[in-house]
């Protein structure tokens, strides 16, 4: 691509290593959030994208099981969890479970994403007999389930250590982690909005621990509450780094923070504006992990299909209305689904190719333009 004549040095200095492929430094990407030429980090990080993808825009058929709301913590930026015997709490049975995975046979689902709440009285053979009868009912279906958050404590409840613990599960049908429970990694923000769960250390041991064992996974970051710019750049390190050392990571999620029935409520959420910012910034600075992806019923599909233009491949899959995480925040998408033909008419309308994949982005046809 052409090198814009109106850039300045640092600008220059930066579209350089962008294009050699060299990472940036933590003040670079400081100096790109900070600045206000969002068409250039939309041309930066598409660059970026392009290399890794082509035009290809990913997405999957998926659903989720959330099989409790029951929580031992009280984050503050969380919507989702409930005390026991609170209102609005639910737990699911495992019958309870096998049912919701019998309803999508014959559906052509390829992952079933399970995350809830830290349940009180949970552990590890508890969720390994659920893995095992989603398999029974779904035998090729992927299972992407269980937060560092999650598999602190239910390795803690059965005396496991995490090694143990993942093995148990792998055994018994799990085959990858989602990303959730990284929040933001600084000490100084987590203690004020998650004190009391999983720690930055035990968090990145855990997927390290994964990636050990041939599980891949996801990461996240919460980001639009109190953070600032640095720390967002410091939780990003922190995987960049990990990454260098296990390759394990698939997939980067930012997560926008949803204000609605939380403690946080009152620092309102941050604009389109800034979660494009935070897309292209992300695509930028994590140079080793492959994949970026917009997760559509977070930020509505609209928002997500514009990111398609600021380094994002990945848009998530089509849900079925499964989730309650961020519709009980207060995102957009209330009863998030979509089904193939929208999410493939999204992506083309917005300039890319749909292609459906599988949970390690493995095409599941080939995909054409249409």
């Amino acid at each position: 691509m052409q090198k814009p004549s109106f850039l300045t040095a640092q600008e220059i200095v930066i579209w350089d290593k962008v294009e050699a492929g060299e990472p940036l430094t933590d003040e670079e990407a400081l100096f790109l959030y900070h600045s206000r030429n969002l068409g250039l980090l939309g041309i930066l990080a598409t660059i970026v994208r392009e290399r890794l993808h082509g035009k290809i825009a990913y997405y999957n058929r998926n659903f989720h099981i959330e099989p409790t709301n029951i929580c031992i913590y009280e984050c503050a930026f969380c919507s989702f969890a409930r005390k026991p015997g609170e209102p609005g709490g639910w737990e699911y049975t495992p019958d309870e479970i096998e049912s919701i995975a019998a309803s999508y046979v014959g559906k052509g689902v390829t992952e079933v994403h399970i995350v809830g709440g830290v349940h009180p009285k949970r552990g590890i053979e508890y969720y390994a007999d659920i893995i095992r009868r989603i398999k029974r009912i779904l035998p090729g279906i992927h299972v992407k389930a269980f937060t560092a958050v999650e598999l602190k404590v239910m390795c803690a409840r059965s005396r496991m250590s995490y090694r143990e613990g993942l093995s148990a599960l792998k055994e018994a049908g799990l085959d990858s982690l989602p990303g959730g429970g990284a929040e933001i990694f600084h000490p100084e923000i987590r203690q004020q909005i998650c004190a009391t769960k999983a720690s930055t250390e035990e968090w990145l041991e855990i997927h390290r621990t994964a990636h050990e064992l041939g599980i891949p996974s996801n990461a996240t970051m919460l980001y639009g509450h109190i953070e600032k710019y640095e720390h967002r750049i410091h939780h990003m390190r922190l995987l960049r780094e990990l990454q260098a050392q296990t390759g394990g990571f698939n997939c980067f999620i930012p997560l926008k923070y949803r204000k609605e029935n939380n403690a946080l409520s009152y620092v309102g959420e941050v604009s389109i504006i800034e979660d494009l910012k935070n897309y292209a910034v992300s695509r930028l600075y994590l140079h080793n992990i492959p994949h970026l992806k917009a997760y559509w019923p977070m930020i509505g599909r609209h928002t997500a299909q514009i990111s398609l233009s600021f380094g994002v491949d990945d848009l998530d899959g089509t849900i079925d209305d499964t989730t309650k995480i961020y519709s009980m925040a207060g995102a957009e998408e209330q009863h998030p689904v979509m089904t193939t033909q929208e999410l493939e008419e999204l992506i083309r309308s917005a300039g890319y190719v749909p292609q459906e994949r599988d949970s390690l982005y493995r095409p599941i046809h080939t995909a054409t333009v249409s």
